[in-house]
């Protein structure tokens, strides 16, 4: 899913195998008898989404059990319930709004969720008094905890788009395109050096690394990660750093940040993956302040969730929708292009 969240941490998948004794019975009423804690309306919905399977098919909420069948049940998670989630009126950058989703543009800096050391101030709380001041608006079931209709996230100083679902019917069709992997997400990063070749696959295992619990690593074998594809492509050589656009087929916690940082090309500013120092170039003095300069212009991780496509929760139809580099990371990019314009001009290229 999001580059800094497992998508499979977002989501509840159990199965269910019907009793051979078992009399027809409707699979909406049998799967909420199984499992009260969600409601029969949720329940529906997953089915109508496709995200409840009988035997690995989808079918309609009406459809009787047969003895033997197997129910596979997929929803996104609601997290512990937050006490008192404080609704907050922070302005939001909303790229697009109808009755099912919201489209939003997260700045670097705002964090998502409330959490320790963060209980006010993020895009959840402004969320939480965006909705609930729209009473034509239907509450999502769940509002009351920490997700607030986010299928997905992203990371404190990651920028970029986030899809909001506004009912729980959007919130089920959504998170089954999301755990399928068939959302369209487009990332743009600034990266050190030149990846060698321009355009490729990185295929490795991704997980926690053995020492330094804060960080992920890359892993040869499946038994130490999880499976992780990242695709990229140079959209700008600019021999010291690369502008470099990102397609994830598989959502690990800080996939392309760590994928980047194996390949030798660490997104520019990461300070958790080394990209918060001078990777390419001399270390003297000249070209240290300017590098230094460029930290300053951009002073987080210069990764950013420029688009996301998907099909409606409503109309069905396929949606696209792209945002443009923030300040922070096009102006460290237009600096970069000038000061590599003036050395290729003079043929100064630091080596």
């Amino acid at each position: 899913m999001e580059d800094e969240a497992d998508s499979e941490d977002l989501f509840d998948v159990q199965e269910i195998l019907v009793d051979p004794k078992q009399s027809p019975v409707r699979i909406d009423k049998f799967v909420t008898d199984k499992l009260p804690r969600i409601s029969r309306n949720r329940v529906q919905n997953g089915i109508r989404s496709g995200s409840i399977l009988v035997d690995g098919r989808p079918v309609k909420p009406n459809h009787k059990l047969s003895p033997g069948e197997r129910i596979t049940v997929l929803l996104p998670r609601h997290g512990d319930r937050e006490e008192g989630l404080l609704a907050e009126d922070i302005p939001l950058d909303i790229r697009y709004e109808d009755e099912a989703i919201l489209i939003v543009h997260k700045p670097p800096g705002m964090v998502v969720h409330p959490g320790v050391g963060n209980p006010s101030g993020t895009l959840v709380n402004a969320l939480a008094h965006h909705l609930r001041a729209q009473d034509d608006i239907p509450v999502l079931p769940g509002n009351d905890d920490d997700r607030v209709g986010l299928v997905h996230r992203i990371d404190k100083d990651t920028s970029g788009l986030l899809v909001v679902a506004k009912t729980d019917a959007a919130m089920s069709f959504l998170a089954k395109q999301f755990f399928d992997h068939s959302i369209d997400r487009t990332y743009q990063a600034l990266v050190w050096g030149a990846p060698d070749p321009a355009d490729g696959t990185i295929d490795r295992y991704i997980g926690r690394h053995p020492r330094l619990r804060q960080i992920y690593t890359v892993f040869d074998e499946e038994e130490a990660g999880k499976h992780a594809i990242t695709h990229y492509r140079t959209l700008e050589d600019l021999y010291y750093v690369s502008l470099l656009e990102l397609k994830l087929e598989t959502g690990r916690t800080h996939q392309i940040r760590v994928h980047m940082k194996s390949i030798g090309n660490p997104v520019f500013q990461d300070e958790k993956y080394g990209g918060d120092r001078i990777m390419k170039g001399t270390v003297y003095s000249k070209f240290k302040s300017f590098v230094e300069g460029c930290f300053a212009l951009c002073p987080r991780q210069a990764l950013h969730a420029k688009s996301i496509g998907f099909v409606h929760p409503t109309t069905r139809e396929y949606v696209h929708f792209d945002s443009d580099l923030p300040e922070d990371m096009h102006a460290a990019l237009e600096r970069w292009r000038t000061y590599v314009g003036h050395r290729r001009h003079n043929n100064t290229l630091e080596q």
